[in-house]
């Protein structure tokens, strides 16, 4: 399995650069090309035991597919905005391509220097996929683009070990390297944007964006080191918690949110979320179906009750979850993608902060939601955290979040490019569903080295090509000019993909799929 998956990367890799070719290229090759060697050591150091932190287990490393995402999404964005004629953004994508690779970099650097005895061949494969790295950064970036890469890649480091080291199984390094990477860049961004702030420029919702996931990671922090000396359990740390979280909401989020927006946040949300009637009928529909989801969780824990305490939802019980969270953001994504971004950015501050009462148990519904999600858990959820309904929504909002606004002309890509914010819907959505209902209920031939089936990932791809079709009907903004057998190919790939990768395919699948349609 790991080797097809690996196959996998690397076709997508080369399908990328043979449209997308300049100096990067190198470099994402020489990254792919030793990643595959070190995930290797990576494993064996996982099987061992022999790993620094406690990371997730019925699991690989991951550190192919997810040493890829980051430097090939800087490499599509940079030449997009390069089309468009968007220097800054541009070099932005620059920025991302360079960070990415450094970090997976160090990544490597680390499995090979804890692996004993050290791995001789291995050592200079890496080294010299890092000095063509370096090489290139060093003719490509400015004095200030390394800074930055540098400050990106020292978060990264001091925040890898203080959340590895407090969330023991909740991670493979892979994710490791997507979750905390991706915190470590909208960190180094906040600081680097509220250091140079001026008014009028930058949009209102990007910064909403940075301060959100930026306020839930410290506010989860600042809680974890503060419930060491505290039982967690009681109603005067449960009282502590809310007031704190009121303190630190509107005493520091608030504040800094004024800072860079120039307005008072609550009545600019308020102005936002009411501006128009479509998205007043978009919040009350979106409201419903939260609504319906709630139900789902309390049917289904009804039910545990009256048949079994061991009672664990079915794949296709928990699928329901996909149905819904596509009947909430196709709407949006054809009639308002401001206000779909938004949301999704209130949604996961939301689900972040009930992850928290949940983990703190802080009373009085921290042992209630316990019990309610206990009956969701799957074997990715081995941590002390519970991650895999976070980690859907993320897969679908990323497409979202990281579309180059600026870079799209009348606010879409052409060809491929313009299904890139429904990468998440079609991934995930319907891919990744169609693929676990229909294989479950109706696969025989299965994969080798897998539980995933030939007839899910057929089905899969076959759903995905259907939603293409309904997207081309439904949201005129949509023009393909005649890319359908990248269309096709790309889907076909993050398929494949989807039935070998062992890492958390609500995160890996849409951002190689945005990657793709990107190119």
């Amino acid at each position: 399995p790991v080797l097809v998956e690996s196959l996998v990367v690397f076709v997508i890799v080369l399908s990328v650069h043979g449209v997308v070719w300049d100096r990067f290229s190198w470099c994402a090759l020489a990254l792919a090309l030793q990643a595959f060697y070190v995930q290797f050591k990576w494993d064996r150091l996982l099987q061992g035991g022999g790993a620094v932190f406690q990371f997730r287990g019925a699991a690989n490393s991951g550190l192919l597919p997810a040493s890829m995402v980051i430097p090939l999404l800087g490499i599509v964005m940079k030449e997009r905005c390069r089309a468009a004629g968007i220097v800054y953004f541009e070099r932005f994508g620059v920025v991302v391509a360079s960070t990415g690779m450094l970090l997976a970099l160090f990544l490597s650097v680390l499995a090979v220097g804890i692996t004993k005895p050290v791995p001789t061949n291995t050592c200079i494969l890496t080294g010299m996929a890092g000095s063509v790295i370096i090489y290139t950064m060093k003719h490509s970036l400015a004095v200030s683009e390394v800074i930055e890469v540098l400050e990106v890649l020292l978060i990264f480091v001091y925040l890898s070990m203080i959340l590895l080291y407090l969330l023991p199984r909740c991670f493979t390094p892979g994710e490791a390297l997507l979750v905390l990477g991706g915190v470590s860049f909208v960190l180094n961004q906040l600081i680097k944007r509220s250091l140079n702030v001026v008014e009028g420029k930058g949009d209102p919702i990007d910064f909403f964006l940075l301060v959100a996931v930026v306020g839930v990671v410290l506010l989860g922090l600042f809680f974890t080191v503060l419930f060491i000396f505290m039982d967690s359990g009681t109603w005067i740390s449960s009282m502590f918690f809310h007031m704190m979280t009121a303190v630190l909401g509107l005493g520091v989020i608030m504040p800094w949110l004024y800072r860079l927006i120039h307005r008072n946040p609550l009545l600019w949300l308020l102005q936002f979320l009411f501006q128009t009637q479509t998205r007043l009928y978009l919040l009350v529909y979106w409201t419903l179906l939260a609504a319906s989801a709630c139900g789902v969780v309390f049917y289904q824990n009804a039910k545990r009750s009256s048949e079994s305490k061991k009672h664990q939802a079915s794949t296709i019980t928990r699928k329901y979850f996909h149905f819904i969270v596509v009947a909430t953001y196709v709407p949006g994504l054809i009639y308002d993608r401001q206000l779909l971004y938004v949301a999704a950015v209130l949604c996961l501050a939301v689900f972040i902060f009930l992850e928290y009462i949940r983990y703190f148990r802080i009373k009085p519904f921290g042992q209630t939601l316990r019990h309610l999600l206990s009956l969701f858990l799957d074997e990715r959820d081995s941590g002390p955290l519970i991650l895999t309904h976070i980690y859907l929504l993320l897969g679908m909002s990323l497409p979202v979040w990281l579309f180059p606004r600026s870079c799209a002309p009348k606010g879409t890509l052409s060809g491929a490019g313009a299904l890139v914010p429904y990468s998440g819907v079609l991934a995930v959505g319907v891919g990744d569903t169609i693929a676990s209902v229909f294989g479950s209920t109706m696969g025989e031939i299965k994969w080798p080295g897998t539980k995933k089936t030939f007839e899910g990932t057929m089905t899969a791809i076959f759903a995905q090509i259907i939603a293409v079709a309904l997207i081309l009907i439904f949201d005129s903004s949509v023009n393909l000019n005649s890319s359908y057998a990248w269309i096709l190919a790309s889907v076909s790939l993050v398929s494949l993909l989807e039935a070998y990768t062992t890492q958390i395919d609500n995160l890996l699948l849409p951002l190689y799929l945005q990657i793709m349609f990107m190119a």
